[in-house]
């Protein structure tokens, strides 16, 4: 049974370690492409906008190390290199689905918190600049 003695927030939790490693903005969008299919490292590029070529490199080792992404090698010419979940990774697909799931569903009362929010920094700045 798993020690939940210490709170997630404790920075030797093993939680808080492990979420630290796949939680973060590139992962979970590197292992939802590869949940649907195995992927070459351009073609993962190209799905992700805005991923630059040193944080994908770093995801993907970063989840390779985890046991998450396996890293396939096929020696042809030229080589080419393949990047796939692995059935550790593949029991993560449920819960971002429901993370994915849950943003649709409120992303709308997140914008409108956000709006009200700007709102109201801007009228304090305006109400700073003022005196």
């Amino acid at each position: 049974m798993p020690d939940t003695s210490r709170p997630i927030a404790a920075a030797d939790c093993p939680s808080r370690v492990i979420l630290d490693q796949i939680a973060d903005k590139w992962s979970v969008l590197v292992l939802s492409a590869l949940c649907k299919e195995p992927l070459r490292f351009n073609a993962l590029r190209r799905q992700l906008e805005g991923i630059t070529q040193k944080a994908l490199s770093h995801t993907l080792r970063r989840l390779e190390r985890n046991g998450i992404v396996e890293r396939r090698v096929f020696t042809s010419a030229p080589v080419a290199v393949e990047y796939r979940i692995t059935p550790l990774g593949r029991t993560l697909e449920a819960p971002f689905q429901a993370l994915h799931q849950w943003a649709l569903r409120y992303h709308q009362e997140i914008e409108k918190a956000r709006s009200t929010y700007d709102a109201r920094q801007q009228a304090l700045e305006d109400e700073t600049e003022s005196r």
